[in-house]
């Protein structure tokens, strides 16, 4: 069942072009030049119910603009949305108890004060019962140990521990859909991988239905597997993670331990050596002249270990970007 469905959804701004100068300032005020942006330009998209998708896309993109047209914060200039049945931007009491957003630079609690009182707020907005507030929330806190801090200032934690603290603020209604916009901006490793696994074990559990953008590819690979990237405000690509390596990577990177004496230079016809330190090389080799290399290699060295692997996501992604970012001919 289709839980978000999207059709021709685009959002655009007129913004006012200041010149430099005072003179310029000054005929600005009785002629004002403007600029029309186009930050989401027919957004067309589907997501199915118990769906985790990434929603991907470079600086500039849309990807907030459209989590924040999924979550009624702002209106489109055209197109139509249904969240859960719900039009967004109609602000339905009804729509806003089943969906939560979480922003990684946006905070939603009370900063002086500890995090358990803006939870109690959160409690008589949403009109949760008493005992489901407190099962829910001592659940979450368990879930992400958070229980010793709740009597502490939020001022006063660590940006992992007010991550954890906005997740538990945007779950405690048990929302049926909830968009993530870089929940892991900023965290150590450690603190990634903690809210990771959390969002992990949460979804598999409620089976709810989680839109993500995030600049961490590992978030993606540990979480998504269907990928949604966004540039020039329109969809480039909807399909799984395997698809993207398949589609825009053109290489393989081959390791190699060899048993016998080679120079670096020798394993230039191939492709770029990447790093050559006996008995070790790595090369990266074209996806499609692997099979006839490894033969070659083959032939030529004693070989005692070889490994075939794809290209780091994070430098399929930065290629994905660069080319869809690109503008097309017209």
């Amino acid at each position: 069942m289709s839980i978000i469905e999207i059709e021709n959804l685009a959002k655009s701004y007129r913004v006012y072009q200041k010149k430099e100068g005072l003179l310029a300032a000054v005929t600005g005020l009785f002629n004002r030049e403007y600029k029309n942006i186009e930050a989401v330009s027919g957004v067309n998209l589907t997501v199915e119910q118990g769906e985790f998708v990434a929603f991907l896309g470079p600086n500039g993109a849309g990807k907030t603009t459209t989590l924040k047209l999924l979550s009624g914060v702002i209106n489109p200039t055209s197109g139509t949305c249904r969240v859960m049945g719900h039009i967004p931007w109609k602000r339905e009491n009804a729509y806003r108890r089943r969906f939560a957003l979480v922003m990684g630079q946006k905070n939603q609690l009370w900063w002086d004060l500890p995090a358990q009182e803006s939870f109690r707020l959160h409690q008589h907005i949403y009109a949760i019962d008493a005992n489901q507030f407190q099962k829910t929330l001592d659940e979450l806190a368990e879930l992400l140990q958070i229980s010793k801090l709740l009597k502490q200032p939020v001022r006063e934690l660590s940006l992992g521990e007010r991550m954890k603290m906005e997740l538990t603020a945007a779950l405690l209604h048990s929302p049926d859909v909830l968009f993530l916009d870089e929940p892991t901006i900023g965290l150590d490793v450690v603190a990634q991988h903690n809210i990771q696994k959390f969002l992990k074990h949460y979804q598999e559990e409620r089976k709810i239905t989680i839109l993500l953008t995030s600049h961490y590819m590992k978030d993606v690979a540990a979480l998504c597997k269907r990928v949604v990237i966004i540039a020039q405000g329109a969809i480039q690509y909807d399909g799984s993670l395997d698809g993207i390596i398949d589609k825009f990577s053109g290489s393989k990177i081959i390791s190699l331990q060899i048993n016998d004496h080679f120079s670096s230079q020798e394993f230039e016809r191939y492709g770029e050596v990447i790093n050559s330190t006996p008995p070790k090389i790595k090369i990266k080799v074209e996806r499609n002249k692997v099979a006839a290399v490894l033969a070659d290699m083959l032939d030529k060295h004693a070989i005692d270990d070889v490994v075939v692997e794809d290209l780091p996501l994070e430098e399929v992604i930065a290629r994905v970007f660069s080319e869809v970012s690109e503008p097309k001919p017209r």
